[in-house]
């Protein structure tokens, strides 16, 4: 039986929209408070040079925030993801029941996101039920250090852990180092390009063309299952 792992933003919703904004709101406030002192506030662009910086060397700026900066998980990840309103702020593609529904297979969360947002996410979206496995970045640890996507170490401890074998696995992503290490270690990888706003985070080539580490790239889950038989 084929188990798919799907991301949470930009993947299942359109974090772009609105979320991702926000966040990256947030997170600059909260890491200006870091880098910065009461006499001396970090600079705007020192704040988003640090960011952006982490976020590509490991996967994730909370790991570089307390690697660095020996800033607390629990505290970052709740000033980053803090909303007045989220439900508000979600995008999402009709139907996702329905076309979740039209993949045969176990179906498991694995997101870079924390648990509670991830949960008030699918709550709204009405996915909570559909998956079996619900794995946030609170999880994603390897001998008592946090390892978030795109930690192989990470991915290869998931397999052993649900008993899954890599070449029956479908990793359903919107960032591409992502899809790459997960195809490093045998997975199918599906990349879900349709909320993607800019090729920014990635060489602009291969936002266009389909990179090799990738077997389907699709724009929407509805398109995703018209290309399953692509994945045997």
């Amino acid at each position: 039986m084929r188990t798919w792992l799907f991301d949470l933003d930009n993947t299942l919703h359109d974090a772009s929209h609105a979320i991702f904004p926000a966040i990256n709101v947030n997170m600059n406030r909260f890491i200006a408070g870091v880098l910065g002192t009461p006499d001396a506030p970090a600079s705007a662009d020192a704040v988003n040079a640090a960011r952006i910086a982490y976020w590509r060397r490991y996967g994730a700026t909370l790991l570089g925030m307390v690697k660095h900066h020996q800033v607390r998980q629990a505290d970052f990840l709740h000033a980053a993801h803090c909303f007045e309103d989220l439900p508000a702020m979600i995008r999402a593609e009709r139907g996702l029941v329905a076309l979740l529904k039209r993949l045969p297979g176990r179906k498991i969360l694995l997101t870079n996101a924390p648990h509670r947002y991830a949960q008030d996410v699918l709550r709204h979206l009405g996915l909570q039920r559909h998956f079996s496995r619900h794995i946030s970045i609170e999880s994603m640890r390897v001998h008592g250090q946090l390892r978030p996507k795109p930690s192989r170490l990470m991915l290869r401890q998931l397999l052993r852990r649900e008993r899954l074998h890599a070449g029956g696995c479908v990793l359903v992503e919107d960032t591409a180092v992502n899809l790459k290490a997960a195809r490093q270690i045998g997975m199918r990888t599906v990349w879900m390009t349709g909320y993607l706003r800019s090729p920014g985070r990635i060489a602009p080539s291969t936002f266009i063309n389909r990179p090799a580490f990738v077997d389907v790239k699709v724009k929407s889950l509805r398109q995703l299952s018209g290309q399953v038989h692509r994945l045997r």
